[in-house]
């Protein structure tokens, strides 16, 4: 069985739209169906002078083409200029693909770029897609962003830093570390996962004279998921966890903060670089790079992030059809 995957552009004036009318141009290894308003893509291939035919959602798609599932926006596009009137649409397209792969007409999600200014700006509260498809399907999750040579996965998401000690708690680590075996294990077929844990502090608190953290919460936790065999690495410091012939030894690295370990992942290959969401009961997978608004509607945007995003998901969906 093909995967079928519901596909999100994410906000319409940025490059998402364009990303998609390129993707429709190459062979798919999965049926995608695209919930976006029908007018924006076809907008996106007039910028692009490629061509584009729009189909029904069930129907069977060659190159040039995509199913739709249409969702109007309240106001048309201007590529480069988000408009907050459009958020609600923005929000209803990821909420509604979610709700597809919940009740099964899909067997994965795959989402573009958000722009979370315009989002708020349009009287919507939104940290992220993240955070709004574990609130939809009511489970605990955790981002992880991964390229062909690294896999990152956060204990925090979206927070000021001010506010990361605080979020970091020894029942909120436990549930990630072990939502991030689970997954290495049952999606990515890795036996027996080796994680390195970050520390929170520089030189990983340096025995408590750089903070505690290390001490009262991030090690304990360690200690206590060692002995239901899982290997942990770490506390480790962030400065030279990410060294070569270190990440040899891993599988994944779990980082306490998102600005701690996701610029090395981007460093390492952000254009093949994604952003995957485990523990949800379906695969959700998406680009890891911004709106680039800047970008928006002149072709330039580099769409192998979107197809890697694609083929990511297209290989976890095909993993539990056939589980």
């Amino acid at each position: 069985m093909r995967p079928r995957l519901a596909l999100v552009p994410g906000e319409p004036a940025g490059v998402g739209p364009e990303l998609c009318v390129r993707l429709a141009q190459a062979d798919r290894a999965a049926d995608l169906v695209v919930l976006a308003d029908p007018d924006t893509l076809l907008a996106a291939a007039e910028a692009l002078s490629v061509p584009l035919r729009l189909r029904a959602a069930d129907a069977d798609c060659g190159p040039g083409e995509l199913a739709l599932m249409p969702l109007p926006q309240a106001r048309p596009v201007r590529f480069g200029h988000p408009d907050p009137d459009n958020a609600r649409a923005v929000i209803d397209a990821l909420l509604a693909g979610g709700r597809g792969c919940l009740d099964g007409r899909f067997h994965g999600l795959v989402t573009g770029p958000v722009h979370k200014a315009s989002i708020n700006a349009g009287g919507i509260v939104y940290t992220g897609t993240t955070e709004l498809l574990a609130d939809q399907a009511g489970r605990d999750v955790v981002m992880m962003l991964a390229n062909p040579t690294l896999r990152v996965a956060l204990a925090t998401t979206h927070l000021p830093l001010r506010a990361v000690p605080a979020a970091i708690t020894r029942e909120g680590l436990t549930r990630t570390l072990r939502i991030l075996q689970a997954s290495l294990q049952h999606e990515f077929g890795i036996a027996a996962p080796r994680i390195a844990v970050l520390g929170l502090n520089p030189h990983a608190g340096e025995q408590g004279v750089l903070g505690d953290e290390e001490i009262a919460t991030i090690s304990p936790v360690i200690e206590q998921l060692r002995a239901d065999g899982l290997q942990l690495i770490g506390p480790l410091p962030a400065d030279t966890a990410f060294l070569p012939q270190k990440l040899l030894g891993f599988d994944a690295v779990l980082a306490m903060y998102h600005d701690q370990g996701l610029p090395v992942l981007k460093h390492a290959g952000f254009e093949r670089a994604v952003n995957i969401t485990l523990g949800l009961p379906y695969p959700r997978v998406a680009v890891d790079h911004g709106t680039a608004l800047e970008l928006a509607g002149h072709g330039n945007a580099d769409p192998s992030s979107l197809h890697a995003a694609v083929e990511l998901c297209t290989r976890l969906a095909e993993h539990r059809i056939r589980a």
